[in-house]
């Protein structure tokens, strides 16, 4: 996938800053490009619980924000992401006391 499209799919207008962060988070993510198709595919299935997958400010890797307007809409968000790790083999790491959780790529 071209990265003005994936960062269009994940809701930003693409820049020259924003391409160089998706390129250094891409050579950060262990296996990307086994799991990059299934980002974009847990992206979208986060949205309907308020929830999202973005680019991390602070660190080299794609976060999951868990935003949802209700505890039942939290709890499906953070059954969602429990699932994509485990069916596709991905190392995610939550943040303590946060909602927040950041993909660390493909665990063999």
């Amino acid at each position: 996938m071209q990265k003005d499209a994936m960062l269009r799919q994940l809701g930003y207008a693409p820049n020259e800053a924003l391409i160089n962060q998706l390129d250094r988070i891409e050579r950060n993510t262990v296996g990307y490009e086994k799991i990059q198709k299934h980002i974009m595919d847990l992206h979208d299935h986060l949205k309907v619980d308020g929830s999202f997958v973005a680019l991390s400010n602070s660190e080299n890797y794609f976060k999951i924000k868990v935003e949802a307007t209700s505890p039942e809409l939290a709890e499906e968000a953070h059954e969602k992401i429990k699932h994509f790790s485990d069916k596709y083999k991905v190392t995610v790491n939550r943040l303590d006391n946060k909602k927040t959780y950041y993909i660390l790529g493909f665990n063999n």
